[in-house]
């Protein structure tokens, strides 16, 4: 697949890729990416749904927050540009701004699909997320090669440089602000997860070391409407490295909430 950029349309405070026609799926990419990444996704799923797919606040076209936000500024704004209740799919730390979407406007989430999201991190996996927080400063680019290395490892492919170029020209207040949410968040709680009242699914790869089966499993325990799916041989950037297997995933979970 070619990552190539498409055009945004302005919704409320945040600028994304609208296309589609019929029930509402919302798409929320990760830290230090673009709407973009769901180019698979959107090219699967907008032939029978509308698509709604925007920049996090403070990445691609979507504007900066002028303080330092919260996870709930985040999703305030996603919420804010629904106009009818959505199916929401998120991804890292799209997962986080889904989740907490469905657990504080549940009248606006008629579904939730997690995808590589993190869930109580190992005391060693705070450390380092932490400190890679605290390395940004908000005025000079992050090295991409890190998080390229964690998520693609050292092989070149098309999806490798296409996140490459994303990161290379984040803004990096804007990637700072959500990496240090991303660092500091670890999760919904229990009772948010347990009082869930939509369908919830949980997804992520097998060769995933960060937001690991495991914690897709346990979350998806606590929903009363919850189930895990774990892609082998897949890893963090799974929508984009295994599309296919994202996407039937996807539109069965879909299908299945619609009914």
């Amino acid at each position: 697949m070619i990552w190539t950029t498409r055009p945004r349309s302005r919704v409320e405070e945040l600028a994304a890729i609208t296309c589609g026609t019929g029930p509402l799926v919302i798409l929320l990419h990760g830290v230090g990416l673009r709407a973009e990444a769901w180019g698979a996704q959107i090219d699967a799923l907008s032939g029978r749904y509308g698509i709604m797919a925007p920049d996090m606040a403070g990445h691609g076209d979507s504007t900066l927050f002028e303080a330092p936000p919260a996870l709930a500024d985040y999703t305030d704004r996603v919420a804010a540009a629904l106009d009818r209740p959505a199916i929401v799919v998120g991804h890292s730390m799209g997962s986080m701004i889904a989740l907490d979407l469905a657990a504080r406007y549940p009248d606006r989430v008629l579904a939730v699909a997690a995808l590589n999201a993190i869930f109580r991190r190992t005391e060693a996996a705070k450390a380092a997320v932490l400190a890679r927080a605290a390395s940004l400063d908000g005025e000079t680019v992050a090295d991409p090669e890190p998080p390229l290395v964690r998520w693609f490892g050292n092989s070149p492919s098309p999806e490798r440089a296409a996140c490459g170029n994303w990161l290379r020209s984040a803004d990096p207040r804007g990637y700072r602000d959500a990496y240090k949410v991303f660092a500091s968040c670890d999760g919904p709680d229990d009772d948010a997860l347990s009082g869930l009242p939509c369908p919830a699914l949980f997804m992520t790869g097998a060769e995933e070391p960060n937001s690991t089966p495991e914690m897709s499993q346990q979350m998806a325990a606590l929903v009363p409407d919850g189930a895990a799916l774990v892609l082998p041989n897949a890893a963090h950037m799974m929508p984009m490295t295994h599309a296919a297997q994202v996407n039937a995933a996807l539109e069965q979970f879909i299908e299945r909430c619609l009914k």
